[in-house]
């Protein structure tokens, strides 16, 4: 069974995996990192890197670990791409019947939950070691006066925590953690004041800087051209950052 599971992943458009050889994968765990998620001026930002590893292989640069679950949540993926792509489809799918039989979304604490509970139902693959999911959620709160998105961060066993200003999973989570605890308190301007495209251009560098210290974190390169999965979220709801667009925005930042 093992063996015609691994012969599907390079056919999965969703994980963008190829690779010449999938039993190279054998008695291998897949995992995905990095990702963070955290405030800026107009809402939240949310990004990840492009890299797949097993173990001490590096199995794909070229995964998507920011998925967007309606129009205003999305979720970030780090662990078992299987395990998670499985939760993220169930969401989407539960949000939209939701939204399709009340006439109405789902309140964020019902999404939350909804995300909580399938961590819980993964705990068997959990403590097998071979399906740990470690997500991040931001989705806008619609009960409050001022339509405000906010950053929730699970552990593996369904545990959820709302962020003050960011949260960060995956094997570069520490470094990526790092800097943005720096910027919060000492940065010119802190995260959360900056605009779109100074969050964009932060969130690329904190890549680039964390694949430098952890091999698991990579597929980032932006002075070669490769970018970033980057979304962002706010009042007015999910919106993807384009290659393109961080393209034009890198250099220009950088001079």
């Amino acid at each position: 069974m093992d063996g015609d599971f691994l012969k599907l992943l390079p056919e999965n458009p969703l994980l963008r995996i190829q690779t010449r050889d999938p039993k190279a994968l054998e008695g291998h765990r897949l995992e995905a990192t990095t990702v963070m998620a955290f405030h800026y001026r107009q809402g939240v930002l949310m990004a990840g890197d492009h890299r797949a590893t097993a173990e001490n292989l590096i199995y794909s640069d070229h995964v998507e670990k920011i998925l967007p679950l309606d129009e205003e949540s999305m979720m970030a993926i780090a662990g078992s791409p299987a395990v998670a792509l499985e939760m993220a489809r169930t969401l989407e799918t539960s949000f939209e019947f939701y939204r399709r039989s009340q006439l109405q979304t789902m309140s964020l604490q019902a999404k939350v939950r909804s995300l909580s509970h399938l961590l819980k139902q993964n705990l068997p693959a959990v403590l097998q070691g071979v399906g740990t999911v470690v997500p991040i959620f931001a989705g806008v709160d619609r009960s409050n006066a001022v339509a405000a998105p906010a950053i929730f961060f699970f552990d593996p066993l369904g545990a959820q925590f709302e962020t003050a200003s960011f949260a960060a999973s995956g094997s570069g989570s520490l470094n990526v953690k790092s800097i943005l605890g720096f910027l919060e308190n000492w940065g010119s301007p802190v995260p959360r004041k900056m605009d779109l495209k100074q969050a964009t251009v932060l969130a690329l560098r904190i890549l680039t800087t964390a694949a430098q210290f952890d091999s698991a974190t990579g597929g980032v390169d932006p002075s070669a051209g490769r970018f970033a999965t980057v979304y962002s979220l706010s009042a007015a709801g999910v919106r993807q950052i384009t290659q393109e667009e961080q393209g034009t925005w890198w250099p220009a930042a950088s001079t």
